[in-house]
């Protein structure tokens, strides 16, 4: 009922509107309306109110909530269903334990998380308020082989998003964004399929906002950074999450839908870190230095040895750093 209240209210924003026509129009007693109208205040919004005109919307707060989200959003599919939550261990858990029964395109989003993890399950630190901690749940019907490219999809749209900020950001292939040298934002994708079937995937991308140097623990403070330390400005968050689903379900269309990753690819190749420099290629039982020289087509990193062999990557196989554990060498 309190969304369908601060529903009404934005749909006459700016606006007063009578206690009596949310009661008739709801169906609820205009003692339950105070009631809810207070819960909204104590979420943030600025509701002004005055005896025989009613209720007011004035501001609204930056919170990750469909109602704030929808204004601007122009997908079909992607984030049509949002599941809200103000404290989650992790994103991708819940999507995962949601997803079967959940439609493609719904997206599990918290104000925090508890136990959040990127890439090789490293920590994912993701305090209250302070990102963009979202896990987007797709069903696309394509062969579990091609999975891993959907990571550059998400990669590509973040960057577009940023760009959109007037923000330069990089790819560190193939899940890392990377600003001033520092990673500002992560992506772990996870399947859930058999041999030639895909159940799901879920998409976990985590964004830091507004947190600042201080809050960083001290061991990531040269590595991890967030967009208000990098450019000064207090983003808001809803804006962002607006831009990110819209820019992702146009590359994922064309991904799940005409099996096309041209413009991801092109996307991630323009904006690569790595492309042209000096890296480790880590895997299982040894590490090999060589030059990244190329994203192709099928969002494999192109690395050439020492001894003038080239090998493409897939996403998953290895771990690939810039030399001495730098993003850039």
């Amino acid at each position: 009922m309190k969304d369908k209240i601060l529903h009404l209210l934005k749909e006459n924003e700016g606006d007063f509107i009578s206690g009596q026509l949310i009661s008739k129009n709801l169906g609820v007693s205009r003692t339950a309306i105070w009631k809810y109208i207070n819960s909204l205040k104590d979420a943030g919004y600025q509701i002004e109110s005055i005896s025989k005109r009613g209720y007011r919307l004035l501001s609204s707060p930056d919170l990750l909530t469909f109602e704030e989200i929808s204004a601007n959003l122009n997908t079909s599919c992607i984030g049509r269903n949002i599941m809200y939550f103000q404290t989650i261990d992790s994103t991708n858990n819940k999507a995962k334990e949601l997803a079967n029964a959940s439609d493609n395109g719904t997206v599990i989003i918290s104000e925090e998380q508890t136990s959040g993890r990127g890439r090789l399950g490293r920590a994912w630190k993701a305090p209250k308020f302070k990102g963009i901690w979202m896990s987007i749940i797709l069903k696309p019907d394509i062969d579990p082989p091609n999975i891993p490219k959907i990571t550059q999809v998400g990669a590509a749209a973040v960057i577009k998003t940023l760009n959109d900020f007037n923000i330069n950001a990089y790819v560190k292939w193939p899940n890392d964004i990377i600003l001033n040298n520092k990673k500002v934002c992560g992506i772990l994708t996870e399947m859930s399929g058999e041999l030639n079937r895909i159940n799901y995937v879920v998409m976990g991308i985590g964004i830091n906002v507004s947190i600042k140097k201080e809050e960083f623990p001290e061991s990531l403070r040269d590595t991890a950074t967030s967009l208000i330390c990098e450019t000064g400005n207090e983003l808001k968050r809803k804006d962002l999450v607006t831009k990110l689903l819209n820019n992702f379900e146009i590359l994922y269309n064309e991904f799940a839908y005409k099996n096309d990753i041209t413009n991801s690819i092109k996307i991630c190749r323009e904006n690569s870190i790595l492309i042209g420099k000096e890296i480790r290629v880590v895997k299982i039982n040894n590490e090999l230095f060589g030059k990244a020289i190329d994203l192709n087509e099928a969002g494999e990193l192109v690395v050439q040895y020492a001894d003038g062999t080239i090998e493409n990557i897939v996403s998953g196989e290895v771990s690939i750093r810039g030399l001495h554990g730098k993003y850039v060498p």
